[in-house]
């Protein structure tokens, strides 16, 4: 169960409010769409490097560890980013995003695989996948009035928040988790 918490905490964040966090930054900033291209793609292309790179090795020792290092990385670029004024540095950290947020999903896709009981792992799957992807839409208003209200560095520092919160339950729970 810590699990599926830490996925939903740590992936409410991401599965749509960041891209839409991201379109308002960049208007925020007067930045055109090119950038906000660039931005994106650098976060994809470091999501994917950390696939890449995860599926190169054999075995992670303490994954729930070094998921919850990925998470407290995540809490700190995405608080980070909302707080840049330069568009080079902004594509340099959403690449660095894309990678530790990258990261913490496919080794909690892996740890979920190998603890949930395989009867119930297409109902872990389900409901993670109803956190990561179901209620993120839920999340596209709010994202847009705390943008409105207090500015888009707000909202990404909340996403931050959140993510700390996942990190310190996966910290407490997951630390000795083996892949």
């Amino acid at each position: 169960m810590p699990l599926v918490i830490v996925i939903g905490l740590s992936e409410m964040c991401f599965s749509g409010p960041v891209a839409v966090g991201l379109v308002l930054f960049v208007k925020e900033h007067h930045w055109n769409a090119s950038i906000l291209g660039w931005i994106l793609s650098a976060f994809s292309v470091g999501g994917a490097a950390s696939a890449v790179v995860l599926s190169a090795v054999r075995g992670i020792r303490r994954a729930g560890l070094t998921m919850a290092l990925s998470l407290v990385i995540t809490a700190v670029l995405v608080t980070v980013i909302g707080l840049l004024n330069f568009q080079l540095v902004a594509i340099a950290i959403a690449g660095l995003l894309g990678f530790s947020s990258g990261c913490t999903m496919v080794l909690s896709n892996a740890l979920i695989q190998k603890e949930a009981e395989p009867r119930y792992l297409g109902r872990v799957t389900a409901v993670t996948t109803f956190c990561t992807l179901g209620l993120s839409p839920l999340l596209f208003p709010l994202t847009g009035l705390i943008a409105a209200g207090w500015g888009i560095g707000v909202f990404f520092a909340a996403c931050g928040g959140i993510c700390a919160v996942a990190a310190i339950i996966s910290m407490w729970r997951l630390r000795a988790a083996h892949l």
